[in-house]
């Protein structure tokens, strides 16, 4: 709707001129004047007088002057796209992508691609190829089923031979065989007895069982988990690789701290900053509005009184300008400080330095001329956040930071909280070729995210987890949705994969373990010397003790906490 808007606006401009253009023409050729002709002259003297600016600002070095065209230069929030929330700048001829938001002034936009063709409908279809070729986990009780059925169905033949034969011929006591019985009849019930009691109903039970229990654990600890496939994948991972903005960060700009750099007070400081960026919608201006808000309180001030702004303007890509009274207001970073001819003293240049390093955005703010003070701006990370990267490390995985942001910002984040790799300034699609490069190394690869910018990378990760507080893309296409948003529930779903597969591993020992030992007895190799044998309709009793066994075992899972580690706040 905003695309046709603009579109169909331009439109009806285009269409009002060409009919001045045709009604001045035709007043001309009857030799008189009327409204045409004026609206014709204007707007061609301002076109032709502009052309005339331009053309003399290129063939001479020290001309100043200025234009009329009409220009749209606006700033578009992508964080739809790239997982960040500044906006990034625009100027004609640069591609925008649909649904993204734009922030400022009013765009002219050309579709070149639509439908199946636009940047999140080739997002949605990779993520959708990326299900469809995930591969289903082969499960080990498959793998012993087709070595261990053919054994047993061999055995209880061999069984069956084993006492008709010799009990035909005479080879054993008569009397061993019961009244009103053969030794056909004896052999076969023993070979039954040893089909019956080596099902393998508790072999298959195993891991179902222990996946239904673990999932039911996961999702009363915040981690929701996706099947039995995703459950099982988690314990081989070496590897997290984290998106930044919402993930590892909160995802909203704070203000961390506000200095002066004159003899403004901060009561001036604060009010010429509040009635400039209330009018701007970016989201560091918000950030910085709230702040000077609330430590105005201070000084006796009422929070809901902005002081009128005149002239306001937004200068794309660095700030804001306006009028306060007297004065001449900017905020914004040093390009707009530059551009407007505002000195900055080594302190600022210093006080910002210092900043940057810290990963941390700087708002400096001009009172005619003159920079009054900055402000420090931060995306905080989350308080568990160094706590988890430190336990994952102690589990023998390493991490990864894969955002959009720059490398500056990316790497002071990693190495606040000790992540090991940093891989900063890409695209959607680059974070998944990240992850299959990773693959490719023979790493078992989880990719923890938020947004729909991270989901190919969710789908491509063997193990991808979503923020619950995340994009409805991104949770559908991840195999875990940490619900309570908190990082500590990607050691939780680590942590309780392994423990599963622990589980799960004993549960197929102690089937097979049962089986083994129960079908001697089943075959009759303790009947010559105790009389003890064991008749189908017993060994179907323990067959059952033994799938009783196994379900009581993955049970055993529902004691399940978290470590305690991670725990601790």
């Amino acid at each position: 709707m905003e695309i046709f808007f603009f579109f169909f606006y331009n439109h009806l401009t285009t269409a009002a001129l060409v009919r001045f253009y045709v009604g001045s023409y035709h007043a001309l050729r009857r030799r008189s004047a009327n409204m045409d002709v004026l609206v014709a002259l204007g707007t061609n003297a301002a076109y032709f007088y502009s052309v005339y600016i331009l053309i003399k600002a290129l063939t001479s070095d020290t001309f100043q002057g200025q234009d009329f065209f009409e220009t749209r230069q606006s700033y578009v929030n992508e964080s739809m796209i790239t997982g960040e929330a500044k906006p990034v700048d625009k100027s004609p001829g640069d591609k925008v992508i649909g649904g993204t938001i734009n922030e400022n002034g009013c765009l002219l936009i050309k579709a070149t691609h639509v439908g199946s063709d636009t940047a999140l409908s080739q997002i949605v279809q990779l993520v959708e190829t990326a299900q469809l070729a995930k591969a289903p986990v082969q499960k080990l009780a498959d793998h012993i089923s087709r070595v261990f059925v053919p054994l047993v169905v061999v055995a209880a033949f061999l069984t069956w031979m084993g006492w008709f034969v010799p009990g035909e011929v005479g080879l054993y006591p008569r009397h061993w065989i019961p009244k009103a019985m053969n030794a056909f009849e004896l052999a076969l019930q023993f070979a039954i007895s040893v089909l019956v009691v080596a099902c393998p109903c508790a072999l298959g039970l195993a891991t179902p069982t222990a996946v239904m229990v673990a999932s039911g654990m996961g999702a009363s600890q915040g981690v929701l988990i996706k099947g039995g496939d995703a459950l099982e994948k988690a314990h081989k991972v070496k590897v997290v690789v984290f998106d930044k903005t919402g993930t590892l960060t909160v995802g909203k700009p704070v203000v961390v701290s506000a200095v002066l750099f004159s003899d403004f007070t901060m009561e001036e400081f604060y009010d010429m900053t509040i009635a400039v960026e209330s009018s701007s919608e970016h989201p560091l201006a918000k950030a910085v509005v709230k702040h000077a808000k609330k430590l105005r309180k201070k000084f006796g001030s009422n929070d809901e009184e902005v002081p009128d702004v005149k002239d306001f303007e937004v200068q794309v890509g660095a700030g804001v300008s306006g009028k306060v009274g007297e004065r001449t207001v900017l905020v914004g970073n040093k390009r707009l400080m530059h551009a407007c001819n505002v000195p900055l003293s080594s302190e600022v240049e210093r006080y910002m330095s210092e900043n940057e390093i810290l990963a941390r955005t700087c708002v400096l703010v001009s009172i005619d001329g003159k920079i009054a003070g900055a402000y420090s701006v931060t995306d905080p990370l989350k308080p568990e956040a160094k706590r988890v990267i430190s336990f994952l490390h102690s589990m023998g995985i390493s991490s990864i930071i894969a955002t959009g942001d720059n490398l500056a910002t990316a790497t002071a984040i990693a190495n606040e909280v000790g992540i090991d790799e940093v891989f900063a300034e890409t695209d959607p699609l680059g974070k998944a070729d990240k992850v299959k490069e990773l693959q490719m190394k023979g790493m078992t690869v989880a990719m923890v995210g938020d947004g729909i910018n991270d989901s190919p990378a969710l789908v491509a990760a063997d193990v991808g987890m979503a923020i619950g507080a995340g994009t409805d893309v991104a949770i559908e296409a991840a195999d875990i949705v940490l619900v309570k948003n908190s990082l500590e529930d990607v050691i939780t779903a680590i942590d309780l994969s392994r423990k599963t597969m622990s589980r799960i591993r004993l549960n197929y020992i102690w089937a097979l373990g049962y089986n083994i030992l129960g079908m001697p007895v089943a075959a009759g190799v303790l009947y010559p010397f105790t009389g003890i044998r064991l008749p189908p309709w017993l060994a179907g009793a323990c067959m059952a003790a033994s799938s009783i066994s196994v379900v009581s075992s993955s049970l055993l899972l529902q004691l399940y906490k978290k470590p305690l580690n991670v725990q601790c706040i």
